[in-house]
């Protein structure tokens, strides 16, 4: 179903480019872009793109919601990573972040989020999409790079695949590194890059890594993505491949990304 889009559109941005890729191709096709920062390493970026870039810490829901109205937002944009140990190292939260936390049954990915989007939408705000914006960035089928990958390799990403989407029906998280289909790492609360770390000390050289979306993935947020920083950790910890769900995942600066894979000898494909 199709949503007819707003020309003013609300943005809560996480770290990364995807914030920033997502602001630039919004004002490329028309639309002003109200920026919620949540992270310091791309505000400077984001200025470019966007008509106002709030600073705000994740735990000042109120002053969140606060500018959201009194910049008649009525849709908005949740993409770039926001660590969840936010809730276990408990930053300060103000009272609406708190009363929220409280009414919250679980605080898994998907219940936060959901939440979130219920709670917004008593307010007149429409999550959308992530992707509305960012289609360009989906990682197409196939080998993305000159490297192929061997029949082992193959045989594990089949396994892998099988695994991760287990474990994304179970919300715990989108990634595994598996090693002569042994399975070494599970992506929980620490993120894809540190399960790479994690796995690959186990799997020591040669591991390979897994991604995909969620059997049920809610496109308005946590849709699977990677980029040049993932292969650099493949890099630094001797992995060799990585697989992720085609048209299902994002993948940041394609060419540098694919550039530096071919120069380490690292597969990229999407399956």
């Amino acid at each position: 179903m199709s949503i007819e889009l707003d020309n003013k559109q609300g943005l809560i941005a996480g770290n990364g480019q995807l914030p920033v890729q997502l602001a630039k191709n919004a004002k490329e096709n028309g639309f002003e872009v109200i920026a919620i920062s949540l992270s310091s390493d791309n505000r400077k970026e984001l200025k470019k793109y966007c008509s106002k870039v709030f600073d705000y810490a994740p735990g000042q829901v109120l002053k969140i919601k606060n500018t959201l109205l009194a910049e008649n937002i009525k849709q908005l944009t949740f993409i770039g990573k926001v660590s969840k140990g936010l809730v276990v190292k408990r930053p300060k939260f103000d009272s609406l972040a708190v009363e929220f936390l409280k009414q919250a049954v679980r605080l898994n990915d998907d219940a936060i989020m959901l939440f979130l989007v219920e709670e917004l939408n008593k307010i007149g705000i429409t999550v959308l999409d992530q992707t509305i914006f960012i289609k360009n960035l989906m990682v197409p089928r196939g080998i993305l790079g000159k490297i192929k990958p061997t029949e082992s390799q193959l045989s594990d990403v089949e396994y892998g695949y099988k695994i991760a989407k287990e474990m994304g029906e179970l919300d715990i998280g989108q990634s595994v590194v598996i090693k002569d289909r042994m399975i070494m790492a599970i992506e929980a609360i620490e993120g894809t890059d540190n399960c790479i770390k994690r796995g690959c000390k186990l799997g020591k050289k040669d591991s390979i890594i897994v991604k995909v979306a969620k059997p049920k993935q809610d496109k308005r947020f946590d849709i699977p993505a990677f980029g040049l920083n993932t292969i650099k950790t493949m890099k630094k910890y001797k992995a060799k491949l990585i697989a992720v769900e085609a048209n299902e995942t994002i993948l940041v600066d394609l060419r540098k990304t694919i550039d530096y894979a071919d120069k380490n000898n690292i597969v990229v494909m999407a399956v």
